[in-house]
């Protein structure tokens, strides 16, 4: 199983330098072996709300965007709803209070790692290291100028 973290997904949907990589990237993995988290959801929804408030996106780029990444996740990914255990795992996660994470980020490690995921994409560099310090199968799945792959 492929899990994506919401960062990695955003490019799928709003114009990034990463965008065309990223699209080329998950148009070659398996159907059927990429998953998501609900929480995915959730957090692109609050990027849209703030580039919004900020004056970066029109409220009607906003809901064609939402409309699209719903479509994405629709047609591409399986959604993996947070477990009980999957709570429990993240908060364990951020007593490592050196990792950096933050709640929605350690939440996705632990959903990843309960549901067995073989590798877990992101752009996020904190992410990656901390995946990475336990010893989770953390990559962006492409090359970018400043990532580990």
């Amino acid at each position: 199983m492929h899990y994506f973290d919401t960062s990695f997904l955003v490019p799928l949907v709003l114009p990034e330098a990463t965008s065309a990589a990223i699209e080329r990237f998950v148009l070659r993995l398996p159907v059927g072996e990429l998953t998501v988290s609900q929480l995915a959801r959730i957090e692109f929804a609050s990027l849209l709300a703030r580039d919004v408030r900020s004056g970066g996106l029109s409220s009607d780029a906003a809901r064609a965007a939402d409309a699209q990444f719903e479509l994405v996740i629709r047609e591409t990914f399986t959604v993996l709803m947070p477990s009980v255990e999957d709570f429990d795992l993240a908060r364990h996660y951020l007593s490592d209070h050196s990792s950096g994470l933050r709640a929605a980020d350690a939440l996705h490690l632990a959903t990843a790692k309960n549901n067995n995921a073989g590798a877990i994409y992101s752009l996020d560099k904190t992410l990656l290291k901390a995946g990475k310090r336990f010893g989770l199968s953390m990559t962006t799945g492409i090359r970018i100028s400043g990532y580990a792959k």
